[in-house]
């Protein structure tokens, strides 16, 4: 397995890129789409319980600012998700930021948060 980038969101590194089944690719695809909609700096994807999908991309406006992975939490929640089964998010930066990797938390203490850049490529996973 390639050596991957290390990251850090909230103290918890990326580990090493691991084959994602096919769900949890569908998750990076989907984030992919929703950043590339608007041209953001990331897009994010959650699946929960029921297996039912959130997709977001981060939003800055002078009022507001939310991250993509906070807003596809925030999202399931709103439908009624209780809990998540796994995240991606796909993003530009070297780190998961910490206020997403906490919304993820907030609903599963052990879903995977899988990382990946621009093009779809798996950056790593953190998990727990």
């Amino acid at each position: 397995m390639p050596e991957s980038s290390r990251a850090t969101a909230i103290g918890a590194p990326v580990g090493a890129p691991a084959e994602l089944d096919a769900e949890d690719a569908k998750l990076v695809l989907l984030a992919r789409g929703a950043r590339a909609r608007v041209t953001a700096v990331e897009g994010a994807a959650v699946r929960d319980q029921d297996g039912r999908t959130y997709a977001a991309a981060s939003v800055s406006l002078p009022s507001l600012t939310v991250t993509a992975l906070q807003l596809a939490v925030a999202s399931a929640a709103a439908a009624g998700a209780t809990r998540l089964e796994a995240a991606a998010v796909v993003t530009e930066a070297s780190t998961l930021d910490g206020a997403g990797y906490a919304a993820v938390r907030d609903l599963s203490t052990d879903a995977p948060v899988h990382v990946a850049g621009p093009d779809g490529r798996l950056i790593g996973t953190v998990t727990g």
